[in-house]
């Protein structure tokens, strides 16, 4: 365990403690767990009981974070621990994502061997990611500290819904992150997932402003977040910050508490026909079909997948090899 970073004391007497690290703000009793299963209150202070430990460490495709626009057909050293701030009732890793770090098999690693095994199996930097990487803020951060110092990139696949503060501590050791947006609309963020769409935009925003390689994740579950007006509005937004954000739109398959049928095909072509009026890159997940890079000005096949495998067939650099065009994609 290590003592976290974002607290406050409410309550010295009867040491309780309020976490402010995400805008759950849990208010915790001694020896009580906060929502995302793993900050705990131990005797008025606030502990992560994740620090150093991990249900997965494995060498992943970065097309299966998914980020398709940077290091394109690279693996990338990829960790995981127990825990999240959002209690999706589709969540496909609900097997971690809803536990604490004691109701699952976890191995002890520190950000030292964590570069080592980087640096020896060539990765190029180190993905957060399977469960809610930014609930284990405490070892995220000297993690990524020391991958950063050492010249490799720190990537993280995460929901973003984290305070203005701690984000903006972590911010200058991250290189790339894709973030799956739940809804575009707060009431059902809160009600079902548990999060706050406010924050969410505004760390995205933030991200994006600073320079950083960004993609996003739009998981469609029918009924629920499908609706073609608040998709509409979700384009629209993201255009606003630039039309060359890749986005990812993503079918559900029934996981943990919820059992609809799968997305229907027709629904993620309907909202993809609607994302391609303004957006230049969008792609579906899930689904048994390629998902081309094509350039955005002389329509010419730049990236080839399928499932995992990639080709990289029509660039020259980061450059369409056919017209010049210059492509938003980090090699």
């Amino acid at each position: 365990m290590k003592q976290a970073q974002f607290f406050r004391v409410f309550d010295k007497e009867k040491r309780i403690v309020d976490c402010t690290l995400c805008p759950r703000k849990c208010r915790i009793p001694d020896g009580a767990l906060g929502r995302c299963h793993i900050r705990k209150n131990i005797s008025g202070i606030l502990y992560s009981t994740t620090y150093g430990r991990f249900t997965s460490v494995a060498f992943d495709p970065i097309e299966k974070k998914p980020l398709y626009h940077y290091y394109p057909s690279k693996e990338i050293l990829s960790v995981g621990t127990a825990g999240c701030n959002f209690e999706c009732p589709w969540c496909q890793n609900f097997e971690i994502s809803q536990a604490s770090v004691d109701e699952v098999p976890t191995r002890e690693i520190s950000p030292l061997e964590l570069k080592s095994l980087a640096k020896r199996y060539n990765s190029f930097g180190i993905a957060y990611t399977y469960n809610e990487p930014l609930v284990n803020y405490e070892f995220v951060f000297d993690c990524a500290k020391e991958f950063y110092e050492a010249g490799l990139k720190n990537v993280l696949v995460t929901n973003f819904c984290i305070n203005e503060e701690p984000f903006a501590k972590l911010l200058p050791y991250i290189d790339a992150a894709n973030v799956d947006i739940k809804f575009f609309r707060n009431e059902p963020y809160k009600k079902i997932c548990g999060g706050d769409l406010g924050a969410v935009m505004r760390n995205v925003e933030i991200f994006f402003k600073k320079g950083k390689h960004i993609e996003l994740t739009f998981c469609v579950i029918p009924k629920e977040n499908d609706d073609e007006n608040d998709f509409k509005e979700f384009v629209d937004w993201i255009w606003s910050l630039s039309d060359r954000i890749p986005l990812h739109i993503s079918r559900y398959f029934p996981a943990y508490k919820f059992h609809r049928q799968p997305t229907p095909l027709k629904t993620l072509y309907r909202l993809r026909d609607i994302a391609i009026k303004k957006l230049k890159f969008v792609y579906l997940g899930n689904v048994f079909e390629e998902s081309n890079t094509y350039c955005p000005n002389c329509k010419a096949l730049l990236i080839k997948r399928k499932g995992y495998f990639v080709e990289i067939t029509g660039l020259d650099g980061a450059s369409c090899k056919y017209c010049g065009e210059i492509l938003p994609i980090i090699f």
